[in-house]
C-alpha cells in the first residue's frame, strides 16, 4: 500500500490515481490518516460502510444506557472491530461518543425508547436476548449456550442490568473472574463476549 511521510495513516496517493468509484479524491490528494485497515484505506466512507456490510455477523449488541454510560462508545468501538450487526442504544438516547474514536460512523446504531420496545424488537426479528450480568443463575460464557443469532445486552456500569431487562433475556451468561472484584469494567465484559462470540461462530478475518 503506497504510503507517504505522516506520523500515522498514509499520505497522498504516489502517482496515477485508482479511478473506482470507492476511492475519495480528497483522501487521495491529502493522504488518509483515519483509523482504519489497510484494506480501507483511502476509500469513501459510505463505501466502507457498504462493504462491512456484506459482511456483517449476525449478532448485535444492546446497552441499556439509564445512566448516561460512559462505556457506551468503548463498546461501540468494539462492536465494530468484531463486526456486529448494529447497537442498539436502550433508554437515553443521548451518549458520549467521544469512546467511540469515530467508529460510530461505520457501526449502525438504533435507539429504543425502553426496554419494552427493545424486547419488542427483539421479538419481532426472533432474535433471542442473552443479559450479560454477573447475576445469580448466570451460565460462564465459556459454558453458556451463545447462538449464532442474538443480541447480546449489557447493563450500565455499576448497577448493571435491570429487573426489566434480566426478565426479557432468554439467557444469562457471566465472565469468569478469578480476583477479589465484584465486576469488570463495562466496556471490558463486552469486548469479552464479542470476542467469544466470534471465537465459535466466525470464520478467518477478511
Amino acid at each position: 500500500m503506497p504510503a507517504g511521510p505522516v506520523s500515522h495513516g498514509v499520505g497522498p496517493w504516489p502517482g496515477e490515481w485508482p479511478v473506482e468509484a470507492h476511492f475519495d479524491p480528497d483522501l487521495l490528494a491529502h493522504g488518509d490518516t483515519r483509523n482504519v485497515v489497510d484494506r480501507y484505506r483511502y476509500w469513501r466512507m459510505e463505501a466502507i460502510v457498504a462493504d462491512l456490510d456484506t459482511r456483517r455477523h449476525p449478532f448485535h449488541v444492546a446497552i441499556e444506557n439509564w445512566q448516561h454510560d460512559m462505556n457506551i462508545g468503548s463498546i461501540v468501538r468494539s462492536a465494530n472491530a468484531f463486526l456486529a450487526d448494529t447497537v442498539h442504544i436502550v433508554g437515553r438516547r443521548r451518549w458520549n461518543r467521544r469512546g467511540a474514536m469515530v467508529t460510530d460512523r461505520y457501526q449502525h446504531v438504533v435507539h429504543h425508547e425502553d426496554v419494552a420496545a427493545f424486547a419488542a424488537w427483539a421479538a419481532a426479528e426472533g432474535i433471542p436476548i442473552v443479559a450479560v450480568d454477573n447475576t445469580e443463575g448466570a451460565v460462564p460464557v465459556d459454558r453458556a449456550d451463545l447462538p449464532e443469532r442474538c443480541v447480546l445486552l449489557f447493563g450500565a456500569e455499576g448497577p448493571g442490568l435491570s429487573e426489566e431487562a434480566l426478565a426479557a433475556a432468554a439467557g444469562h451468561v457471566e465472565i469468569t473472574q478469578y480476583g477479589s472484584t465484584r465486576s469488570i469494567n463495562a466496556g471490558a465484559a463486552a469486548a469479552v463476549i464479542m470476542h467469544e462470540w466470534c471465537r465459535r461462530h466466525a470464520g478467518p478475518a477478511a
